[in-house]
């Protein structure tokens, strides 16, 4: 589960985060169809930066967007009612809030990729 195929940097990280009243929202770019869920890297740059995360569940009936949801609450130690899909649900590319989370406390989380 903890492969990344492409370099993370702070700036990196930083720019896949906002912070929001109740945590921080995380840009997302979904790879469905993969041998299983992990993240993949970097998709993008800049601003428009996306987290990639290889996704095992197929793309039907929104199996896909509940394995992110499960993988994205177990890497930021989440109840999974914590995680809430808020735009992308047809899309590969999503952004998820993370309620309860600061945005010091996710770029941690996810340095530890570095």
């Amino acid at each position: 589960m903890r492969e990344c195929n492409l370099p993370l940097n702070s700036a990196a990280i930083q720019s896949i985060l906002r912070t929001v009243p109740f945590g921080v929202t995380l840009a997302v770019r979904a790879q469905p169809g993969a041998k299983r869920t992990a993240i993949a890297g970097l998709y993008g740059e800049g601003a428009e930066a996306q987290l990639k995360i290889a996704v095992h569940a197929p793309p039907i009936e929104g199996r896909a967007n509940q394995a992110l949801v499960a993988f994205l609450a177990e890497f930021f130690d989440l109840p999974k009612n914590a995680v809430e899909l808020k735009s992308g649900e047809l899309a590969r590319s999503k952004v998820f809030l993370l309620r309860g989370v600061t945005s010091a406390q996710a770029q941690a989380k996810l340095a530890e990729w570095i």
